[in-house]
């Protein structure tokens, strides 16, 4: 079955057109563009008419390209953001216009699944148990199983939310990494409460944020996904590449051969985040995965 799944976050939006039969799965075509559809979400709780407007373009463009490939099944979920928006329908009929289907919110825990769903399919029983980490633009998911999920969870500590909640700057004064940290230590130690920290075998790290420092902790000149998927990253190199980030000013994190254009003012939060999730779960190394909820969302879709 061909099926097409769309993964609409606060950062980007991302096109995944599969072939899947059984456990087969072939890529057809994959692609993303930063649309920044959370664009003071987070500070008004509502889309502006611009990152609507972006958002929708994208959308189009998916959409002529999804009848060109001969799609059967489609599917298009919207997360943080769009969760928070007040003013989301206006985003919703939009998307239902153009692609023909209903859009979905998903809730974070469904968010989670489908994450987890989409890292662990290539993974044997012998890496289990699973920590999966999502850190995407205005939430990330924690969520823990072996062959299923056993709990998850969503906390608002997105990179695009914490970098205009915290580091307005770049490179940020220490006073706003100080808070910054604070706000992610306290997200982290609710994400505890509800995900045991204590007996998973492998950290999973997935989307834009993971895959970014991967890269820079493997010293690539450009990105390249086939090098990045399945690498294990140590914590004390996370730690690194963020203070590296964090040092830097805007021209010269743009001027990395492996930094998408859209990744430029929020990499330092993202990595902040990663960096302080390896310190909290005491996990010594994680594994960049670039299968990750557009994964899961084509996997679950064919299985229907």
């Amino acid at each position: 079955m061909r099926v097409a799944a769309i993964d609409c976050g606060t950062n980007s939006i991302r096109l995944l057109v599969a072939d899947i039969s059984g456990n087969t799965f072939r890529e057809v075509h994959r692609e993303m563009q930063i649309v920044r559809l959370g664009q003071g979400v987070d500070l008004h709780q509502a889309f502006a008419p611009d990152a609507i407007k972006r958002t929708l373009l994208a959308t189009q463009k998916y959409a002529d390209l999804i009848r060109s490939k001969g799609v059967e099944r489609v599917r298009f979920c919207a997360t943080s953001a769009t969760r928070d928006a007040a003013n989301r329908n206006l985003f919703i009929d939009g998307v239902r216009e153009i692609l023909g289907v209903e859009p979905e919110v998903i809730p974070g825990t469904e968010e989670a699944a489908l994450s987890f769903m989409g890292a662990t399919k290539e993974f044997g029983a012998v890496r289990a148990p699973f920590l999966v980490v999502d850190i995407g633009g205005g939430s990330t998911e924690f969520v823990t199983g072996s062959s299923a999920v056993d709990s998850a969870i969503s906390v608002n500590i997105g990179c695009v939310r914490m970098s205009e909640r915290h580091l307005t700057t770049q490179p940020p004064t220490p006073e706003q990494l100080a808070a910054a940290t604070a706000d992610i230590d306290a997200a982290i130690n609710q994400a505890a409460a509800a995900v045991s920290f204590e007996n998973f075998n492998t950290l999973i790290a997935v989307a834009g944020t993971a895959t970014t420092v991967a890269a820079a902790a493997l010293g690539l000149t450009e990105y390249d996904r086939q090098s990045i998927h399945l690498t294990t990253i140590p914590a004390a190199k996370v730690h690194e590449v963020a203070g590296i980030f964090a040092a830097m000013d805007r021209e010269e994190i743009s001027e990395l051969g492996y930094m998408h254009p859209g990744r430029v003012d929020v990499i330092t939060a993202g990595s902040l985040v990663l960096s302080r999730v390896m310190a909290l779960t005491g996990a010594s190394e994680f594994v960049a995965s670039e299968s990750d909820i557009l994964d899961g969302i084509a996997w679950k879709l064919a299985s229907e």
